[in-house]
């Protein structure tokens, strides 16, 4: 079993940064992917950015060039350092993790409890 704390949601101006955590306790193996999701209300959960156990990241044309993702591996620990926010980034921002022992095939996913982010002035 796997819990994620989500940390840093705020209210910020247009233009501003914040920095969200996820601290991951419990079973995670050295074969993970770690990553951000985001749901505004009357919208579809969307990807924001993952980063696997072996560096490579992936990001939603929406953030590229704003958000960067990164992590710790040693604290089973990712982050999102979001620049150059705007209202439409405003959202219920989740933490998911999906991992796998090296020896199987099966992964398994898990979900944070979600940390708001509200960009307005």
């Amino acid at each position: 079993q796997v819990q994620l704390l989500e940390s840093g949601g705020d209210l910020v101006q247009p233009g501003g940064s914040l920095r969200l955590s996820c601290a991951a306790s419990g079973r995670v193996f050295s074969i993970n992917v770690m990553g951000w999701y985001r749901q505004a209300p009357g919208k579809e959960r969307e990807l924001v950015a993952t980063i696997s156990s072996g560096g490579g990241t992936t990001y939603g044309n929406s953030v590229k060039g704003r958000f960067t993702i990164s992590r710790d591996n040693a604290k089973n620990t990712a982050y999102l350092q979001m620049n150059s926010l705007k209202p439409e980034d405003t959202a219920v921002y989740y933490c998911n993790l999906v991992t796998r022992p090296a020896e199987q095939s099966t992964w398994y996913r898990y979900w944070g409890q979600g940390t708001q982010v509200t960009v307005s002035s």
